[in-house]
C-alpha cells in the first residue's frame, strides 16, 4: 500500500473522493464513479461515526483521499524494471471523514443472485449490521429471488434482530435464482420503491448485470449508489486476491478427497475419483490437491489432457496402481468437456444464465476408466469409487476465515456507499481492501496459470504427467 502525499483535505466532496492526478513513480490512480458526478452541488456532511458512542474514531481512523493500494507488487529485478511505466493503484477502502448520505434518508436494498456460496448469509448480515449499527440507517430491505425479485416480489424488512443468526446458516436466507434480468423493470422498481443504495451479491453474470443497472441509473441521473460484492465459490473473479467462500469450499473438498482415498486404499486396484466445482477455473481442485497430499492426479479446465497412449492418463494411473495399489484422481467439473461425446441438442443447451450446460466429466471418466481396465486387464479386480460433493461444498456455512472476510467485505462496501461512491466492488488487493470499478471486475478473470509456480507445486506433489504429446 502506498500513502501518496496530498495537499490538505478539500471540503468539496467531489474533489475529496477523486483527487487531482499526481505523480508517484508514474502512478495511475483508477478513478471511481461518485454520486457528485451527477449531483455536483450536493453538500456533504460529517461522518455519523464521529457521534457513534461505540466508536470514538481515533487519529488515522479515516481513510485519506491519497491512500491507495498498488495493483502489482512483484517485479523481476533481473530484467528492466519498469520505473517509468504507469503503476495501477486503487482507492483504499474504509470510512471517509465526510459522507454523501444522510442516514435517516437512506433506503438500502440487498439482493443475492445466481448459485450458492458459503458466506452469503454472513455478507447479508454484516451489510445490515454495518448500515444499522455504524451509520444509524433504519430502512434496509432484502430483495428475494434474485434480480427478478426487484419487480416480482415484495422486499423484506431487515434489521440486526432479523439477521442475528444468519451467519450460522448455509445458502441465502433471501433466496436466489438465475436469469430474470429485465433492466427496465429492475431500475423502475428501484426508483419506484425509493431505494437509494443497492447492494448486489452474485457471480460474474450478476456483476455484468450490475454494470448495466449502474449505467442505466447514471443515464437517468438518479442519486442511487450501486455496489457489487462478487460471489463465486470457484474463485474466478479477477483483480481481487480471492472470492469469499473459497477457503470453506477447499476445506470441504478435503473431506471428499479423504473419503476417496480411504475407498481407493481399501480396494484391490482401487481408484478414488472426486469431481470438484470449477466450470472455467480449477482453483478449488488445485488448492485441495496441494492441501491433501493424497491426490495422484489433478485435472483442471485450464489444462488439456488425454487418456490413451504414452504420457496419457491411463498409462500414469496404471503405473501408480503397480506402485501403490491405489490412486486418487481429482477433476474440476469444467475439465475435459471437449472430450466428452455430445449430441447436437447437448451442444446447444444453455442454463438460465446463458452458460453452456456441462456434462458430468466425473461420470464419463468413471466409465472410461472401467472400459480401459476391462480392455487391458480382463478378469482382474478393479474398483472406481466416484464422489461428487458439489452441492455439499457450496451449501455449507462459511468457516471462521471466510466469516471474518465476509464481514470486512460488507463493511468496506457500506463505508464506500455512504461516502457516495457508486459502480464499485470492494475487495482485497495484495492483502489490503480497495475499491475497484465494477465494470473492471465484471470483465476480469482469474484463471489458473499452468506455467507459474503454483502449478509447478502440483506437479511436484503428484508427479503427474504434463500431458504434452511428444
Amino acid at each position: 500500500m502506498a500513502d501518496v502525499t496530498q495537499p490538505a483535505e478539500p471540503t468539496n466532496l467531489a474533489a475529496d473522493q477523486n483527487p487531482a492526478p499526481f505523480s508517484f513513480a508514474s502512478v495511475e490512480l483508477q478513478p471511481l464513479p461518485h454520486l457528485t458526478d451527477t449531483a455536483p452541488d450536493h453538500r456533504s456532511q460529517p461522518n455519523p461515526l464521529d457521534k457513534n458512542p461505540f466508536f470514538h474514531p481515533s487519529e488515522g481512523f479515516y481513510v485519506s483521499p491519497g491512500d491507495v493500494i498498488l495493483r502489482q507488487i512483484v517485479y523481476d529485478l533481473s530484467g528492466t524494471f519498469p520505473a517509468h511505466s504507469p503503476h495501477l493503484v486503487y482507492h483504499r477502502a474504509g470510512p471517509r471523514r465526510r459522507v454523501f448520505f444522510d442516514p435517516p434518508a437512506v433506503r438500502a436494498a440487498v439482493v443475492t443472485c445466481g448459485g450458492l456460496c458459503p458466506g452469503l448469509n454472513t455478507v447479508i448480515r454484516e451489510l445490515v449490521d454495518g448500515l444499522w449499527e455504524l451509520y444509524g440507517v433504519r430502512q434496509i430491505f432484502g430483495v428475494t429471488a434474485g434480480y427478478r425479485g426487484f419487480y416480482s416480489t415484495e422486499p423484506v424488512e431487515l434489521s440486526p434482530k432479523v439477521v442475528h443468526n444468519w451467519h450460522k446458516r448455509g445458502g441465502t436466507a433471501l433466496e436466489t435464482s438465475r436469469g430474470g434480468f429485465d433492466l427496465d423493470k429492475i431500475v423502475n422498481a428501484i426508483q419506484n420503491r425509493g431505494f437509494n443504495q443497492v447492494y448486489i451479491i452474485g457471480g460474474d453474470g450478476t456483476m455484468r448485470g450490475a454494470v448495466k443497472i449502474f449505467n442505466e441509473i447514471r443515464r437517468r441521473k438518479l442519486n442511487i449508489a450501486v455496489t457489487g460484492i462478487p460471489k463465486t465459490v470457484d474463485n474466478d473473479v479477477g483483480i481481487i486476491d480471492r472470492s469469499f467462500g473459497f477457503q470453506t469450499a477447499v476445506e470441504m473438498a478435503q473431506q471428499a478427497i479423504s473419503a476417496a482415498h480411504v475407498e481407493a486404499e481399501s480396494a484391490v486396484n482401487g481408484i478414488g475419483l472426486v469431481k470438484l466445482m470449477g466450470r472455467s477455473t480449477g482453483h478449488i481442485a488445485l488448492h485441495a490437491t496441494l492441501s491433501s497430499r493424497d491426490v495422484d492426479c489433478c485435472l483442471i479446465p485450464e489444462m488439456e489432457f488425454y487418456l490413451e497412449g504414452k504420457g496419457g492418463l491411463f498409462e500414469f494411473l496404471e503405473q501408480r496402481l503397480k506402485e501403490n495399489g491405489h490412486a486418487v484422481l481429482v477433476v474440476a467439473e469444467g475439465a475435459g468437456q471437449g472430450m466428452i461425446p455430445r449430441t447436437d441438442a447437448q451442444k446447444e443447451e444453455r442454463d438460465e444464465s446463458g452458460n453452456p450446460v456441462f456434462l458430468d466429466v466425473g461420470g464419463w471418466l468413471k466409465s472410461e476408466l472401467k472400459n480401459w481396465w476391462a480392455r487391458e486387464h480382463p478378469g482382474e479386480l478393479f474398483t472406481v469409487k466416484y464422489i461428487d460433493p458439489t452441492y455439499m461444498i457450496r451449501a455449507v456455512p462459511a468457516n471462521a476465515t471466510d466469516n471474518s472476510y465476509c464481514t470486512l467485505l460488507a463493511h468496506s462496501a457500506v463505508h464506500g456507499v455512504m461516502a457516495g461512491y457508486t459502480g464499485f466492488v470492494s475487495g482485497p488487493i495484495n492483502g489490503n481492501y480497495a475499491y475497484i470499478q465494477l465494470e473492471e471486475v465484471a470483465q476480469a478473470k482469474n484463471e489458473v496459470n499452468t506455467k507459474d509456480h503454483k502449478w509447478a507445486w502440483i506437479r511436484s506433489v503428484t508427479n503427474q504427467p504434463d500431458f504434452v504429446r511428444r
